[in-house]
């Protein structure tokens, strides 16, 4: 019989990972689904170094369902410990880890840098980056991309199809057909769901058989916002700011929220509902992502595409005139030289690290400041205090006051909200076994409870459990 191993994103909402073992005639062959990076904390850094020498060269195959670090961060990692074998992937996604692992490498690689200055200073032993460029590189020629729809073989006899998830540029649903006790078993995994009522996405593939479910609960707990209310909640905030001559900092996420606050601020600027002259994207990563996703037009909605084309035409710098793409660390620094009136737009997203905590040194003390949250703040990161209200913060090794008004604009989320995942684990005809991943237990719980009234059974696993197809 052919199993399912828990091995991540269980209780939380990072660190996704899932192996698969598949029985055959001679020996087991082993798939890997997911190889995502742990976030938010002491906790997430330990189980991001744990070893995978053991595991990386076990595995015939890997499957990533979409290009976020909390899903595929940990490949090069893998690849580094000893895998050398195909990473299956859609077109979107490939292009996507292009740009988000090699900025982890180089992140790290910093990280690292300024660590061991210290720890030699004070006769610590050294430590070394997770992976290095090197890695990435060796990763990306591993990757072999697939169209949606387009089944593909793995070894072990299995069957991979690729659904539209909705969520980000490439996010898939996994389906997976595994030989199993003499019979075929089809395994589902949702990857994130997209939000119905984002910009630029499609909607999210609606699947009908299934044995087993993997789902995701990140927003099992509640529905978002309309978006008619959110939109009209943002243009207030970016009103107050300008009345009262401060700055507007959004974190970045910067692949999927990112282009759809671009997408919303182009149609207020173009119904004159803009007031401040500058907006900042001040993200390297953020910046590739945005280009990418130009170029790739045609995996966009094109009733979107549609509202962009009546601003103006489909080249960002051209459809909001008053953005400015700061690539250099030069040209960050000189934003903070302006007195107030200016949108930034920084990573990261939730304001872990990155430019964004630098604009946290010259503006979070502002009563003027207007801090927009507009996605997950996981737990044990700077952004979930700042959401629960902390008073005092400590950035870059020095304690800050938050007199910023801080706004969380919950309708901006690229994730399904209760609602939708409820409609989406309905569609299934037969009633295969659901099982909630990606998100922290009380989402969990309340999404379970809301299951149960529609008439699905779920469970919530722990980390390590294993179940039999």
């Amino acid at each position: 019989m052919s199993t399912l191993t828990f091995q991540g994103a269980v209780g939380e909402v990072t660190g996704s990972r899932y192996l698969i073992e598949v029985e055959g005639a001679e020996r087991t062959y082993r798939i890997l689904l997911e190889c995502g990076l742990h976030q938010g904390g002491k906790e997430a850094d330990e189980a991001n170094e744990a070893s995978f020498a053991g595991l990386a060269k076990q595995l015939d195959a890997v499957v990533i369902s979409h290009g976020h670090l909390d899903h595929a961060g940990l490949l090069p990692k893998l690849v580094r410990e000893g895998y050398d074998g195909p990473i299956y992937c859609t077109r979107g996604t490939r292009d996507l880890l292009d740009i988000m692992l090699a900025d982890a490498a180089f992140i790290q690689a910093k990280d690292v840098e300024w660590e061991n200055k210290w720890r030699k200073r004070n006769d610590k032993p050294l430590i070394e980056p997770l992976y290095e460029m090197e890695d990435v590189e060796r990763t990306l020629r591993r990757c072999k991309s697939q169209g949606y729809g387009q089944p593909v073989q793995l070894p072990g006899g299995v069957t991979l199809v690729f659904r539209d998830a909705g969520h980000i540029l490439g996010s898939a649903i996994v389906e997976l057909a595994i030989p199993s006790g003499g019979q075929t078993k089809r395994l589902v995994f949702s990857g994130d769901l997209g939000n119905p009522s984002s910009v630029l996405m499609k909607e999210p593939e609606k699947l009908y058989e299934a044995d087993l479910v993997l789902m995701e609960s990140t927003y099992g707990d509640r529905d978002h916002r309309p978006l008619e209310e959110t939109l009209a909640e943002f243009a207030k905030v970016l009103e107050e700011a300008h009345e009262a001559g401060g700055n507007v900092l959004i974190p970045a996420f910067a692949v999927g929220r990112t282009q759809e606050i671009l997408y919303h601020l182009s149609v207020l600027y173009h119904e004159g509902r803009l007031r401040q002259q500058m907006v900042f994207l001040d993200s390297p990563m953020a910046i590739k992502v945005t280009e990418l996703y130009q170029r790739a037009r045609k995996w966009l909605d094109p009733d979107d595409l549609k509202v962009l084309n009546i601003a103006a035409s489909g080249d960002i710098s051209r459809y909001l005139p008053i953005l400015r793409m700061t690539r250099t660390v030069e040209e960050s620094m000189a934003i903070n030289r302006i007195h107030g009136g200016a949108i930034i737009i920084a990573g990261a997203g939730m304001c872990s690290g990155g430019r964004i905590v630098h604009h946290f040194r010259y503006n979070l003390e502002k009563p003027n400041t207007r801090l927009v949250i507009v996605g997950f703040q996981a737990a044990g990161t700077l952004g979930r205090q700042l959401v629960d209200g902390a008073e005092k913060v400590r950035v870059l090794g020095k304690e800050l006051q938050v007199k910023a008004r801080l706004h969380t604009i919950g309708g901006f989320s690229a994730h399904a909200g209760q609602s939708q995942l409820i409609g989406w684990a309905g569609a299934f005809r037969n009633q295969p076994r659901f099982y909630l991943v990606h998100g922290e237990p009380m989402a969990q719980a309340v999404l379970k409870a809301a299951l149960a009234e529609s008439g699905i059974d779920a469970e919530v696993p722990a980390f390590g459990d294993q179940v039999i197809l």
